[in-house]
């Protein structure tokens, strides 16, 4: 018998081959000369601490540039300032905005009032089911104190915003 070697596995024997011959190919000299890799000798004049490489195979892969005019695009107020706002435009939307938070803030002091007198210093009225079953009573004083303080927290940022606007000038 003879042993015949198909056509497709010499091939394939070949190419298993020729994969395992190209790495063992001899590389040129690398050197590095501060965070830049070369493979030319550096002369002595521009020999900025420039060594050379030994041992193992050294890839660099460039990265890509990024255009000049896609760094505007992505960024447009990178070269220029934003549009302004005429003056007298920004005084009539902070006068706006301080009459909306001014009504904001009495609406959530209205509630806070509403919220102490039912309240009651902690002992507010008993309700119908709360007389049988007092975890009921307690779950609801406890839901009123957190309504308490969670609108106290509200009248608070109300009061903050209201100060970072400017005040309003008046003339007559």
């Amino acid at each position: 018998m003879k042993s015949e070697i198909p056509m497709k596995q010499l091939w394939m024997l070949l190419a298993c081959a020729g994969v395992v011959v190209l790495p063992c190919q001899a590389q040129d000299a690398i050197y590095r000369c501060g965070n830049e890799y070369t493979n030319t000798k550096p002369d002595a004049r521009s020999n900025k601490g420039c060594k050379l490489v030994e041992g193992g195979n050294v890839t660099v892969v460039q990265g890509t540039r990024v255009p000049k005019n896609a760094a505007s695009k992505a960024n447009p107020t990178a070269g220029s300032s934003a549009p302004r706002v005429d003056a007298a435009q920004q005084k009539s939307r902070d006068s706006d905005s301080r009459l909306i938070l001014q009504e904001e803030l009495k609406k959530a002091m209205a509630r806070q009032e509403e919220l102490k007198k039912e309240y009651n210093n902690g002992e507010p009225e008993l309700l119908g089911p709360e007389a049988r079953n007092h975890q009921k009573y307690l779950d609801r004083v406890a839901e009123l104190k957190a309504n308490l303080d969670r609108n106290a927290s509200d009248i608070a940022g109300i009061r903050r915003e209201l100060d970072r606007l400017p005040v309003a000038s008046v003339t007559n």
